[in-house]
């Protein structure tokens, strides 16, 4: 049986590690407990964080216990990895309410009941600390030499690292020591800007228990045109459904680009990877159904199946997509939790108008103001297709603007009630990918 770091390793998890071969003997030995930290700088986690967060669920689902370490503490200094200007100082009152919605949101993908992992926030006990107890029985054992060596202190050190900053590697060394001693935790994981760190952790931990712990780094996810991951022109793909509905989310996996598939099914699904393989043999078409079920298993971990039932829905009716042919794909890469209206293009439609057309972004305007006559430019700015109305003027130049999948002609043309075919709602399009639903509000 393959053990999870053989997964992590065959999904293209890992990057960076300590030692393999001690790695490999810490999991055949048994259950290993592994932890991984989240900075709660925000309300919400995103995808950028999706990949320890997939990485942890792994660890969990071959039987093995992760923590998930919620900065309180450490998010009151900030991390400079990664950064080229300190970050925003936050109050302990935001850091605690941001602490707070991480643990609840990362309760979507590990199971915490009957501690089967654990949800720690390092506040707790770095909140505590003595200063001069600390100085004295864990910043003795740190080279200031090799701090300024570490890759995240290095950039800084152009623009100005300042005393508090410097206090990070520190801190997040002895986060590793205390779950090491409290929770028996042998194996950090995180991204590949925080090698520095926890390498001082892994040396922290030998210099005080002399015994061997280890480290793990993931690299830097990036699409196949060098874009960070979850960024799009709205911008930051936010893992809390207020904040991105489930919607938008499944878009931006359906639309990834050819390229990045079959990677972003191994990182970001738990499909097999037998299965996975056939998206070598796809094109065109076959390709963007496999695009689909990336969508949907990626928005079902995060939001649930209805969410993703509702998602899929709503994308084949916007898009007037042919429903997913269930023989093209191995059945584990078919969306079982799909009514069965999938396989049926009216029921699809049926269900687009009765429910789904809601998880479609939503814009009203009144009658009174429809009578007067709407301007095209100006709506999809105010309502958020475009960014502004110049670019809404470049796009019907350009024949880049649909209502009702007619081509909007004239930079001048406004909205009619002709537009509603008798009803409340039109549909503006943006290109191929991007829709809005017009209501009139009486």
């Amino acid at each position: 049986m393959k053990s999870a770091y053989d997964i992590l390793e065959a999904r293209g998890f890992i990057e960076q590690v300590t030692d393999e071969t001690l790695i490999k003997k810490l999991f055949a030995a048994g259950p290993v407990t592994c932890y991984i930290g989240f900075d709660p700088t925000a309300t919400s986690l995103h995808i950028g964080s999706l990949v320890p967060i997939m990485a942890l669920a792994h660890m969990q689902k071959s039987g093995n216990k992760p923590i998930a370490l919620v900065g309180g503490g450490t998010g009151l200094i900030g991390d400079p990895s990664g950064k080229t200007e300190m970050r925003q100082v936050l109050t302990r009152e935001q850091i605690d309410y941001n602490a707070q919605r991480l643990g609840k949101q990362l309760s979507q993908y590990l199971d915490f009941s009957d501690n089967k992992a654990l949800l720690l926030n390092n506040a707790d006990w770095l909140t505590k600390i003595n200063y001069i107890e600390f100085l004295r029985d864990i910043g003795r054992h740190f080279s200031v030499n090799r701090m300024l060596a570490a890759e995240s202190y290095k950039i800084r050190m152009e623009k100005g690292l300042n005393f508090i900053e410097f206090n990070y590697m520190v801190l997040q060394g002895y986060d590793f020591l205390y779950l090491f001693q409290n929770h028996g935790c042998a194996l950090q994981m995180g991204g590949n800007d925080q090698w520095g760190n926890m390498l001082a952790g892994t040396e922290l931990i030998r210099k005080i228990e002399a015994k061997d712990a280890h480290a793990v780094t993931f690299p830097l996810i990036t699409t196949s045109l060098g874009q960070k991951m979850g960024k799009t022109e709205k911008g930051t793909v936010w893992l809390d459904g207020s904040l991105t509905i489930p919607y938008e989310y499944y878009q931006y996996w359906v639309n990834c680009d050819d390229a990045d598939l079959e990677r972003f099914l191994k990182f970001f699904t738990f499909l097999p990877l037998e299965e996975i393989s056939i998206v070598k043999k796809l094109s065109d078409a076959q390709l963007n159904m496999a695009k689909a079920v990336l969508a949907f298993e990626a928005t079902k971990i995060t939001h649930g199946a209805k969410a993703a039932q509702d998602a899929c829905l709503a994308s084949m009716a916007t898009f007037h997509s042919r429903p997913v042919p269930v023989d093209m794909f191995p059945s584990s890469m078919i969306p079982r939790e799909l009514p069965a209206s999938i396989s049926e293009e009216a029921g699809v439609k049926t269900t687009f108008e009765a429910e789904v057309i809601k998880a479609v972004p939503h814009y009203k305007i009144s009658r009174k103001d429809l009578d007067a006559g709407v301007q095209i430019c100006a709506t999809c700015a105010k309502a958020g297709l475009t960014q502004s109305i110049s670019e809404t003027k470049r796009l019907i130049e350009q024949g880049g603007i649909y209502i009702n999948d007619r081509q909007v002609k004239s930079i001048d043309e406004k909205l009619t009630s002709a537009d509603f075919a008798g009803g409340k709602e039109a549909r503006i399009r943006k290109g191929k990918k991007k829709y809005l639903i017009i209501e009139i509000e009486e």
